[in-house]
This record gives structure tokens, C-alpha cells and sequence, in this order.
């Protein structure tokens, strides 16, 4: 299994203006990561995201890392507001993107769910049907540009790990599938492990998180934490020093015949260069030791 890094790890560098997206692939490649995938295209030059898209993939083949997925937001209910035709074409533009990057894969959102004045009684069961066709039609157009298309347990609405996997195969399209998350699931107050041995057999691609757990019954612990949906608090740690089951989450990857990368996806606290680092530490020593007990 190969590790990689996502250039969310370094936004707090990059929205500070102390890196770009090109230093990221520098950066990544002296670290020691096979890969990098990136969320979005942040021209630092002034270039355009075409332009700037090409030049990454030209900075990757230097540095000798590949480029290996494009992530970018997307939301068929309410995305271009409301019309879901020009979200897909919206999103079509952004896999071409994709292509100039070099990625194999493109994350995109399903959905945030339905706005809060025009939910009525509608829940997932009312959107998976919409989503899906969405969902069916980009990655038909993906899977002619040699670009796998998948959803990321993400945003509430659509993050439980059974919601996804009904939404893989309502699609259920060979080219369609599941980036797993497998941090995400504590927003939704899922356990890690039980959700990602559900979602492993659809994996694509996953991501590597950690989170640091208080419960909502107690006082709020303050600065840089977030509250799950059920209230519980969250803030994101170093790989190894937060309260998800990472080690055991690899395993149940591999039992399954994942052998793709693993990206860790920093969003802690600590100075990212030194979070990134000891987390790719931790990562690589859980991927040998669920190696050798698989």
C-alpha cells in the first residue's frame, strides 16, 4: 500500500501564502510520500486553472511523485442553483481538469442534502434517486477520459457509511466508487471500524484522518474543536495521536483486496509540516503491522 498526501493537509500554509500548490509537490516528494492528490486548483502566478493544472502535472513528473486525485465540492439537489444539468456540466469541467492534472481519480460531492426551508419531509430516500443519475451521468463522461469518479463519506447528509454504500450501488457503474474516509465517519458519530468494514469492498481511494473525541455531554473543550451532528466535540489530530482505530481500519482495507494509496488528510492543530511528518511516521508503521497480520 502506498501513502500519499492531500494538499488540504497544507491549506493553512497555502492560505497564509507561506506555500503553493507547486511547493506542495516538492515538499511531498523530500518527505518521503508516493503521491499527492489536490483539492482544487489554487493558481498562486495569476496563470489560469488550465494553465496551472498543466503546470503541476509538469512539477509532479520533476519531483518524481504522481499526482494520483482531484478532489473539488459539488451538489446536485442545490448546486448551481438548483439546476442540476448545470452542476453535472459543471462538475464535467472539472474532471477535464483532472486530465491536465494527470490524476487517475476525481472526488466529487453527491450532495449537502435538501435546504433546511425546502426539506419538508424529505430525506435520503427522496434524494438518492436524483444523486444517483448525477452521480451515473459524470462518471460515464469520467470513465471516456481514462478518470475514475468517486464520493467521499462527507458532509452529513450523505456521510453514514450505509447512505454511501446505497448510493455506490444505486449508481452501480464500474467506474464509480467510494473514496473512504475513514475520520469522516465521526462526524455522522459512526464508528470507524465498523464503517469502513463496510465500506472497504467499494474503495477506491482513502483517506487517512484522525480526530481527538470529547463527548457532547461535557463541557465544551473550546478553541479548534467541532461538534459532530449528534453534538459529540471533534478536532483533528496527527495520525497515532487521536481516538480513531487507524491500524485496525488499514486491516479491514486489506482483508478486503484494497491495494491502492492511503493519503493522510491533516486538519490538526499542530504546525502541518510536523503533523504531516509524524503522522506519515505512524501510517507507515500501521500499514507494515496490518500487513503482516492480513
Amino acid at each position: 500500500m502506498k501513502t500519499a498526501v492531500s494538499s488540504y493537509s497544507f491549506s493553512r500554509l497555502i492560505n497564509d501564502g507561506a506555500m503553493s500548490q507547486s511547493d506542495c509537490i516538492e515538499r511531498a516528494a523530500d518527505m518521503g510520500f508516493d503521491a499527492i492528490e489536490f483539492v482544487d486548483i489554487i493558481p498562486h502566478d495569476g496563470s489560469s486553472q488550465q494553465t496551472y493544472a498543466e503546470k503541476l502535472r509538469k512539477k509532479a513528473d520533476e519531483c518524481k511523485i504522481d499526482i494520483l486525485n482531484y478532489t473539488f465540492g459539488a451538489d446536485f439537489l442545490t448546486g448551481s442553483g438548483g439546476d442540476v444539468n448545470a452542476e453535472i456540466e459543471r462538475v464535467k469541467k472539472q474532471i477535464d481538469l483532472a486530465v491536465l492534472l494527470g490524476a487517475g481519480g476525481v472526488r466529487h460531492d453527491a450532495t449537502n442534502g435538501f435546504a433546511k426551508d425546502k426539506r419538508e419531509f424529505r430525506g435520503f430516500d427522496n434524494a438518492l434517486p436524483h444523486i444517483a443519475d448525477a452521480c451515473r451521468q459524470v462518471t460515464e463522461y469520467a470513465s471516456d477520459l481514462g478518470v475514475h469518479t468517486m464520493v467521499e463519506n462527507h458532509g452529513f447528509f450523505c456521510q453514514d457509511s450505509e447512505r454511501v454504500e446505497r448510493l455506490v450501488n444505486t449508481v452501480a457503474h464500474p467506474n464509480f466508487g467510494w473514496l473512504v474516509d475513514i475520520g469522516n465517519f465521526l462526524c455522522a458519530d459512526e464508528s470507524p471500524v465498523i464503517a469502513v468494514g463496510r465500506a472497504a469492498p467499494y474503495a477506491f481511494h482513502v483517506h487517512a484522518k484522525d480526530f481527538h473525541v470529547k463527548s457532547g455531554m461535557h463541557p465544551s473543550p473550546g478553541e479548534g474543536f467541532f461538534k459532530s451532528r449528534a453534538g459529540n466535540y471533534l478536532r483533528g489530530a496527527i495520525i497515532g495521536h487521536g481516538n480513531v482505530p487507524v491500524k485496525q481500519c488499514i486491516s479491514a482495507l486489506l482483508r478486503a483486496g484494497y491495494n491502492g494509496s492511503i493519503s493522510i488528510e491533516y486538519e490538526g492543530m499542530e504546525d502541518p509540516i510536523l503533523g504531516i511528518r509524524i503522522g506519515l511516521d505512524n501510517l507507515k508503521r500501521y500499514i507494515k503491522q496490518a500487513e503482516q497480520e492480513v
